[in-house]
Parts: structure tokens; sequence; C-alpha cells
């Protein structure tokens, strides 16, 4: 591919960060590690220097959202053409990056997004509800076939995140920006991966991420609405 850049949201994630990157260059040496320390309190900083990651330092916790945003951000101010977002803690792994990249190739899709819908017997039940649900609702608002809307494994055209408005700053901007992307016109695909369910503890507030999420797709289908009636 043209050069990309491999975001890597990181709240905490010192005890994983390292392999992570390490496994990123090792099969794929053009790619480039982005950490986006979001206000750790432990080693995360000093993990993504030790192994040799592009790194930006938020001073707070802002939410995943957010450090997904300051991405973006890095891959609009630079010479990018493509790129990756991924769990740092060792949920998503590197070896399938490749899927994405012929995905993206083969059906000349803006967004490729990974799937875990196809198998999915060690997910737990709660979640593989809970995702075929969210799932459902963000399809039907974006109006594109979305399989696995909440996961966080996905690549992106470049030039698909230019001049996209995004609020949100915290889980639910996974599902805002699919919505957006659909609107704008981007292509939108998936491939299968596998999910690594790991001892990491999960920064999800299923209370206060389950409301924005229902807020979130709420304010958008008005949206929708207001844009189909102009």
């Amino acid at each position: 591919m043209s050069k990309t850049v491999v975001i890597l949201p990181a709240y905490n994630a010192g005890r994983f960060l390292g392999k992570v990157i390490d496994d990123i260059v090792a099969l794929h040496p053009d790619f480039i590690p982005l950490v986006i320390d979001d206000g750790s309190s432990d080693n995360t900083a000093d993990v993504a220097e030790l192994h040799n990651a592009t790194l930006i330092k938020h001073p707070v916790n802002k939410g995943k959202g957010a450090a997904l945003i300051t991405g973006f951000d890095f891959v609009g101010n630079n010479d990018v053409d493509w790129a990756f977002t991924m769990d740092s803690d060792g949920q998503h792994l590197p070896e399938e990056l490749h899927r994405f990249v012929k995905s993206a190739a083969e059906n000349n899709l803006d967004v490729v997004i990974g799937t875990r819908m196809d198998d999915n017997e060690s997910m737990p039940w709660l979640r593989k509800v809970t995702n075929i649900f969210t799932s459902w609702v963000v399809s039907s608002v974006s109006g594109a076939s979305i399989p696995d809307s909440q996961n966080g494994y996905r690549l992106f055209k470049a030039t698909s995140l230019k001049n996209l408005v995004l609020e949100s700053t915290n889980y639910d901007l996974e599902s805002e920006i699919l919505v957006k992307l659909a609107w704008s016109g981007a292509s939108i695909g998936s491939v299968p991966i596998t999910t690594v369910y790991g001892d990491e503890i999960s920064s999800i507030n299923k209370t206060r991420d389950t409301v924005r999420f229902f807020r979130l797709m709420g304010k958008l289908f008005v949206s929708k609405h207001f844009r189909s009636k102009s």
C-alpha cells in the first residue's frame, strides 16, 4: 500500500502495547504505528517510545473518540494515504492487517471494517446480542450494510476522512463515523477477523456508553429525516 498509519488509541495499555507495535512492524515494516496515549497513568508512553512508535500524548484522559480524532488529525496533516485503527491491548491481531488491504484493493473500498459475527461462538452472549442490535441500528441509520458496527479494527482511505465533522469524543464516535462516511458516499465493506478475549479491563461503561449510543443515533436519525426532506 501507499503510506499507511496504524492508529493505536491507548489508555493504560503499557503491558500489551509493545508486542502489538512489534508485530505490526515485523509484518509491515512500511506501516507507521501511531500511539495516542490518552492520559495514561502507567508506562504506555514509555513503551511506545521504546518500541519506536510515533507518539502523541493527551495530558488527561479524553475518551477513545477523542484519541481517534487526534489520530485522524495526524492523518489529515501529513502525507498519509491509508489509516488503520486497532486496539492497543492485543484484542486485534496484526497478522490480519493484510485482509483489510486485500479487500480494499479488490473491491475498491474506502472503508473496511473487521467483523467478528461470522464466527462468534467465543463471544460472550450479551456482547453478541448487543452487537447484533447496535449493528442493525447503525446499518438502518447509515443506509449501509455494517455487520459489526462496534468493532474498532478498521481501514480508512485518508481522503474519505477529509471534511468529516465528528462531534463525539467517546466510544459512540465509532458509530458516528460510520454513519457519516456512508452519508458522504464512501464505499464500505467488511472482512472477518479474530478477536482475542484476554484479561484486559475494558474502559467501556455499559450504562453511560449505551445512553450515549442511543442519544447519538436519535440525533442522527432526525438529521437523516431532514436530509431526506431537503
